[in-house]
């Protein structure tokens, strides 16, 4: 699978758009430009991919709210649903 494909999902005008205000929402949240969120989710989605194939029309990156010691901070969270893990020599 080639890491462009995942964005070749179903670009319908509604899907298109609908992506686009969930990336404007967690960069809100996060305080980051939509531009910076699409680079972290390109980044993530080009290193999970040397070791295992992934469906990318499930790919969903939020960023949330945790509490830790009290504070609340963003937590950056991935569901990235994996068909199948890439089996590789060791390198030595």
């Amino acid at each position: 699978m080639n890491v462009l494909d995942i964005f070749k999902k179903n670009n319908s005008s509604g899907n298109v758009a609908k992506d686009r205000l969930k990336l404007l929402l967690v960069s809100d949240r996060a305080s980051c430009s939509p531009e910076i969120m699409e680079m972290i989710k390109n980044d993530m989605i080009a290193v999970i991919a040397k070791y295992m194939e992934i469906d990318g029309s499930g790919l969903d990156i939020q960023i949330t709210q945790t509490k830790e010691n009290g504070m609340e901070i963003p937590a950056l969270v991935a569901n990235i649903p994996i068909l199948q893990i890439k089996h590789m020599e060791a390198e030595g």
